[in-house]
């Protein structure tokens, strides 16, 4: 009999980036363990079922590090982050293992705590109000929630964890907002982005190196609790700490804007789960809140691929055989879609419990600044619908544009509209 499966979709065009649901259906039934070339030219796996991809971001045989790539040298930094390579930034968590993934995890994990995270949160509820006044207090009652709040907020947010100065991050802002426009720009323009960021770095720690205080100080910043366990015997060299505080500022901002972006866009083209959150925010329940923005994860989640791994050795992931320096791509979009693991998976529910979602990964490498991204998440959705409460789309959704790149999701813009907050409303 001959195959009477639809012909395989196109993957990675325009089309493809504005719903790629359909497309990760047909491969999770046909090809969920597919072979393809990326945009960039490099062939990889893409692994698209729930329970190959759980295994296969928890396999130690998958290496993080791209010196186990098989292509040759020169073609390695089109796995990575661009220009990362050229300004020594490569010893960060994304691409080294075990010990040294260990050692590195271990020296940054207490800043990311429940406790420290919980202390952060008035400076996050401060800056989502302050940033809420700034485009409601306007002549104008539109905005571009992306622009004008989804982006700042967790930039300003992981630079004061950070220890970056105040007076600074505007740069920041704007070498970061190239950084994340690099699917529809020239790749130089990011490079040229992370070159800036590391030298400014590289000037900062070792600044702050110059007026450390013999004793750490209550809520001493990251950088310089870095710094100190580095000049403590814990054998942080000085690349490892700006690549790991570049890491952090790059991993720590882009999935949050995607998270504020994506989920405020689902939740204003599905009125009856905003009206359902809203109501149980006014009567003071924060439990839908929690389950909610853990169900955005899921739905349409920020990171649509997990970040490169290379199989070190032949490795069978769902009945398919994978070369040693292969490199695999966990897609995480189709994951958490696979009806073998989710109840009606491409219906949002808010009030999902059983939702185990692989959005923010698994195994050593789950997100380090996962409590920080759902404590920004869950405080920029409450307030945005709190204080504007008939916040609503400006455009058709038709119109909206989603940025190109590989391993994120998120929209380029997302233009609303809004009745402005009564005087004295917070």
């Amino acid at each position: 009999m001959p195959d009477q499966s639809p012909p395989a979709p196109d993957l990675f065009t325009w089309e493809f980036a504005a719903d790629p649901y359909p497309a990760y259906a047909w491969l999770r039934e046909h090809a969920p363990v597919h072979r393809t070339k990326l945009p960039s030219g490099v062939d990889a796996w893409l692994v698209t079922r729930y329970a190959d991809a759980r295994q296969t971001l928890a396999d130690t045989r998958l290496s993080k590090n791209p010196a186990h790539h098989d292509e040759p040298a020169h073609a390695k930094g089109r796995t990575g982050i661009p220009g990362e390579r050229q300004a020594d930034l490569m010893t960060h968590l994304l691409n080294i293992d075990p010990p040294d993934h260990t050692r590195l995890r271990r020296l940054v994990s207490k800043a990311f705590t429940p406790r420290r995270v919980a202390e952060f949160a008035p400076r996050v509820q401060e800056l989502t109000d302050d940033l809420i006044d700034r485009f409601t207090t306007s002549d104008s009652d539109t905005a571009d929630l992306i622009h004008d709040f989804a982006f700042p907020l967790p930039i300003y947010a992981i630079c004061d964890l950070l220890g970056v100065p105040r007076e600074d991050q505007d740069d920041f802002r704007d070498w970061a907002g190239m950084m994340i426009r690099h699917g529809g720009g020239p790749r130089g323009g990011v490079a040229r982005s992370v070159k800036k960021m590391r030298g400014y770095l590289a000037e900062l720690i070792h600044r702050k190196r110059m007026e450390l205080p013999a004793e750490p100080v209550p809520g001493e910043d990251l950088i310089s609790g870095l710094i100190r366990a580095s000049d403590h015997g814990a054998h942080l060299t000085e690349n490892e700490a700006a690549a790991m505080a570049f890491i952090l500022l790059f991993a720590g901002f882009e999935t949050t804007v995607n998270l504020i972006g994506n989920g405020t866009y689902a939740l204003l083209t599905h009125p009856e789960q905003r009206r359902r959150l809203q109501r149980a925010l006014a009567e003071g329940d924060r439990a839908l809140l929690e389950t909610g923005v853990e169900e955005l994860l899921r739905y349409d989640g920020p990171v649509e691929l997990a970040t490169w791994r290379f199989a070190t050795e032949p490795v069978v992931i769902g009945g398919q055989r994978i070369e040693a320096g292969d490199p695999v791509l966990v897609v995480l979009a189709a994951a958490d879609r696979d009806p073998e693991r989710f109840a009606d998976p491409d219906t949002l529910d808010l009030g999902r419990r059983d939702n185990q979602h692989l959005g923010y990964g698994h195994g050593i490498h789950y997100c380090l600044g996962a409590p920080l991204a759902r404590l920004e998440g869950q405080t920029a959705l409450a307030t945005l619908l709190t204080r504007l409460p008939d916040l609503r789309l400006a455009v058709d959704p038709a119109e909206l544009r989603w940025r190109g790149g590989l391993i994120m999701r998120g929209l380029r813009t997302l233009p609303v509209e809004f009745s402005p907050p009564r005087s004295g409303q917070t």
